[in-house]
């Protein structure tokens, strides 16, 4: 294992203080964990891909664009039925 320094933000610091305290694991297992799920040799482009584009189109039918979306939830309305 090679030894690494790497500087963080203290919010990215504060998040890992955070999921290390709830896990149990080490600082450093957690960074490990967090290359190895994004950068490993486990993930594959076309996975990724698929994924895309099975979503691409799946808010069109709502009539809403997504900026209005959030507003409505912001003001609270979210709780009102669908129409």
């Amino acid at each position: 294992m090679q030894r690494t320094q790497i500087s963080l933000t203290t919010e990215d610091r504060r998040v890992l203080d955070a999921a290390a305290a709830r896990t149990g694991k080490s600082i450093a297992a957690l960074i490990r964990e967090a290359v190895a799920t994004v950068y490993g040799p486990g993930r594959r482009a076309d996975v990724d891909r698929d994924a895309l584009r099975g979503a691409f189109g799946t808010w069109g039918n709502r009539g809403i664009d997504g900026a209005e979306w959030v507003e409505k939830l912001r003001r609270g309305d979210r709780l009102e039925p669908r129409r």
